[in-house]
């Protein structure tokens, strides 16, 4: 839980598939329209998990392969919701106390459905909960603390998803993921990287906080501005130091999406292929759309479903939520 993360090693992801299994689903790799001849849409609908996300997997995965005098104390996180979730989860059957410290743009879907699982919750300013992240510690709250993206089990965790991947398309162009802070990217890049080289590793950022492509300009983690939005679960002012070397050897590069197309994907997912996606899962499919990633065969990781009723209901009117 301390010290740079690393990129999984295939006996990782094996030991880390282990330990999710019963628990994660094996989730559907589905084709669906994509409205045009020249792409062939395929979605991995992390959505359907346990909690509607992806993050249970790096979860059970980060709770299971720590050391459980350390967790006795309880487990402290600092997380916009789906980490948090799936931590509590986990902690639950083990009778651990879990705090989330979640930052004030976190959706109210997300923190009800953490305190429905037995978590404390403090909401605190953006600027502070990415202090937490960056120092690792907030006062005022004990436990073990868990890392929600740099952690090598938390990645690891991720990395299961690429290989459901390889394991259900033989052939395909480019994986595009929703970046947040970087390790549900690396994960599944990592694995691309030893089984199919030649694929794109797309990050899909919403245009309201662009570090993924700030980064991979300048050759390092560089400041940008964010921009609180609907779209809640990715999305900061940069690439934390300990993930860039992860970023750097796992992603080609970065597409930038608004948040009309943003919902606009919600919208097309929703309506006509009855999949409810949060904005962070559907940036990836806007970017596909977008035809900015190209053609062929592409994957959509559509990373959680966590979406506010009231948002999808704004979006299902065709307007993008304030």
């Amino acid at each position: 839980m301390t010290g740079g993360p690393h990129l999984p090693s295939a006996a990782e992801v094996d030991a880390a598939r282990s330990h999710i299994a019963g628990i994660a689903l094996r989730t559907p790799l589905w084709r669906v329209d994509a409205g045009t001849p020249d792409v062939n849409l395929w979605l991995k609908l992390e959505n359907l998990q346990p909690l509607g996300s992806f993050k249970i997997r790096a979860a059970v995965n980060a709770i299971k392969t720590a050391d459980p005098v350390t967790l006795r104390a309880g487990v402290l996180s600092p997380s916009a919701g789906n980490f948090g979730l799936g931590l509590a989860w986990a902690a639950r059957d083990l009778g651990i106390p879990v705090t989330i410290v979640a930052p004030d743009s976190a959706a109210p879907a997300k923190t009800a459905r953490l305190e429905e699982l037995g978590a404390r919750v403090i909401r605190v300013p953006f600027v502070d909960w990415w202090q937490v992240l960056q120092t690792r510690r907030f006062a005022g709250a004990d436990g073990a603390f868990f890392h929600p993206v740099a952690d090598s089990a938390v990645v690891a965790g991720n990395a299961t998803i690429g290989a459901e991947i390889v394991e259900d398309l033989v052939h395909f162009d480019a994986v595009i993921v929703p970046f947040g802070g970087g390790g549900l990217i690396s994960g599944i890049g990592s694995v691309m990287r030893r089984a199919k080289p030649g694929v794109q590793i797309i990050a899909a950022e919403a245009d309201t906080a662009h570090p993924a492509a700030a980064a991979l300009s300048a050759g390092r983690p560089t400041p940008v501005s964010y921009t609180k939005s609907f779209v809640d679960g990715i999305g900061s002012s940069e690439v934390l130091d300990e993930m860039w070397p992860l970023v750097r050897d796992t992603v080609d590069r970065a597409i930038g999406v608004s948040l009309a197309e943003i919902a606009a994907a919600i919208h097309f997912l929703a309506a006509k292929h009855k999949i409810i996606a949060e904005g962070a899962g559907a940036a990836s499919v806007a970017a596909a759309l977008s035809g900015r990633a190209g053609k062929g065969d592409i994957v959509c990781v559509v990373s959680g479903g966590n979406i506010d009723m009231p948002k999808l209901a704004s979006i299902l009117r065709g307007e993008v939520p304030a």
